[in-house]
C-alpha cells in the first residue's frame, strides 16, 4: 500500500474531521494524512475494496480543500492558471484539470465546478490547499485580476464519497432521483431536509459514485443517514487504505507520489489535457518540452514475477536503472502485483519488458496501459 502520513511542521495542529469521533466509534485504525487524522481502515483493506468494487463503500473526504473563486475576472484567474480551457465549462459540470507553476510542474490537479458564471469552486488535495490559495493570490495579484476573490471554504465544507455499483440505489431514498440522472462529471445543488447540498456524479476509486458537500457541521447527519440506508446494500465505511488500492487499479495518480512541483503534467496522463496555446503559467516552458520532448513518461507495470512493485523501487531494464516505482499495490480486483512508474521514452511502451528490484532481486515486469481496472457500464 502506497499512502503514506507527512511530517507536520513544528507547532501545527493536526485537524480532525467532523467524522472523526464517528472513525473511531466504528474501531477505526487512524492515520495522520496531509495534517489530518483520517482513518486508514475499519473492517480491513481487501473487505472494504471489495465493497467498493461490488456494492459500495462511503468514505470521509472532509480533509480536501475547497476553494471558492468568484467575481467578473475569476475566469480570468482560472485561465491563468489551469492548464485545460475553463470559459466552455458549462454551469452544473466540473472539470478536472492541473494548476502549474512557472516552470511548468504540478502544484495540485484539482476539480472545478462551476456554479454560476462568475462563481466556480476548487477542490483540492489536503496537503495543497494553502499552497494552492497562495499560488492563486500571487498570479492574481502579478497579472492585476483584482476583480476575482479567492475565498478558502475548507473548514465550513464537509465531503463524503459514496462510491460503488449500488451508491445510486442508495443515494435515490436520501436525495431523490436527481442525483442517478445525472450524468459523469455532472453536478446538482439541493436541499436534503432543509439543508444545503451539492452532489457530483464523479469519484477517485474507477467506481460509479457520487461527491457529496454538506456543511461542516451536517456532515455527521449525512453520513450516519446514507450508512443506514445503505445496509441492506452492503455498503461499508472504507478508510484511505482501500481508497488508495482502489485509485492504483483504476490508474488515478496522487500528489506525492505521481504528481509533485518537479513533474510536469506532459510526463503523467495529463498530457492530453494540456491546451498548449493557452496563456496559464508554465505554458512556455511546456511547449519546449512538447517540442523536444519529455525525459521521462509515467506508465503502468504489471508484474509477471513474483513481488509487489513497492514506491521508491528502481525500475530496471538490463540491469540498468531506467525509472522507480512511484505507487505499487496488489491489485485485489485485478489479482495482480501492480504499480505506476516513470521510465525514461524508450521504455515506455506498451509491452515493453523491464524488471523491478526487490529486496535485491530483479522482478520481472512488463509496461501495460493504464488503467488496470475499467468498471463495467
Amino acid at each position: 500500500m502506497t499512502v503514506q502520513g507527512e511530517s507536520l511542521p513544528k507547532n501545527q495542529v493536526l485537524h480532525k474531521t467532523p467524522l472523526f469521533d464517528r472513525h473511531t466509534a466504528l474501531g477505526a485504525r487512524m492515520m495522520e494524512f496531509g495534517g489530518w487524522s483520517m482513518p486508514l481502515q475499519y473492517s480491513g483493506i481487501v473487505e472494504e475494496h471489495r465493497a467498493a468494487r461490488e456494492a459500495a463503500a462511503l468514505f470521509d473526504t472532509c480533509h480536501m480543500g475547497e476553494v471558492d473563486v468568484e467575481g467578473p475576472e475569476a475566469l480570468s484567474l482560472l485561465e491563468k492558471t489551469t492548464i485545460r480551457p475553463i470559459e466552455n465549462l458549462l454551469t452544473g459540470r466540473m472539470r478536472l484539470t492541473v494548476i502549474t507553476n512557472d516552470r511548468g510542474g504540478i502544484i495540485d490537479d484539482l476539480t472545478v465546478y462551476r456554479l454560476a458564471h462568475d462563481r466556480f469552486r476548487l477542490v483540492f488535495n489536503a496537503s495543497n490547499r494553502e499552497k494552492a490559495v497562495d499560488w492563486l493570490n500571487a498570479v492574481r495579484e502579478r497579472v492585476g485580476l483584482n476583480g476575482a476573490a479567492v475565498t478558502d471554504r475548507t473548514m465550513e465544507t464537509g465531503k463524503i464519497d459514496l462510491q460503488g455499483p449500488r451508491s445510486r440505489e442508495i443515494l435515490r431514498p436520501i436525495a431523490g432521483d436527481g442525483p442517478g440522472a445525472l450524468r459523469y462529471y455532472h453536478f446538482l445543488e439541493t436541499d436534503i431536509e432543509g439543508v444545503p447540498v451539492l452532489i457530483s456524479r464523479s469519484g477517485y476509486t474507477g467506481e460509479d459514485g457520487f461527491e457529496i458537500y454538506v456543511p461542516w457541521e451536517k456532515t455527521s447527519f449525512f453520513w450516519d443517514l446514507i450508512l443506514r440506508e445503505g445496509k441492506k446494500a452492503g455498503i461499508l465505511p472504507a478508510g484511505l487504505g482501500a481508497r488508495d488500492t482502489l485509485r492504483v487499479e483504476a490508474g488515478m495518480m496522487l500528489y506525492g507520489h505521481e504528481l509533485s512541483e518537479d513533474v510536469t503534467p506532459l510526463e503523467v496522463v495529463y498530457d492530453k489535457l494540456v491546451n498548449l496555446s493557452g496563456d496559464f503559467t508554465g505554458v512556455q516552458v511546456l511547449r519546449k518540452e512538447e517540442e523536444e520532448g519529455s525525459k521521462r513518461k509515467l506508465v503502468g507495470l504489471e508484474m509477471t514475477g513474483r513481488g509487489i512493485p513497492r514506491e521508491g523501487y528502481p525500475v530496471l531494464a538490463g540491469g540498468r536503472q531506467v525509472g522507480v516505482v512511484t505507487s505499487g499495490t496488489y491489485g485485489i480486483t485485478v489479482q495482480k502485483s501492480i504499480g505506476m512508474s516513470f521510465v525514461t521514452p524508450e521504455y515506455a511502451q506498451v509491452g515493453e519488458t523491464l524488471a523491478v528490484q526487490i529486496r535485491g532481486k530483479e522482478v520481472p515486469a512488463r509496461v501495460v496501459e493504464l488503467p488496470f481496472y475499467r468498471r463495467k457500464r
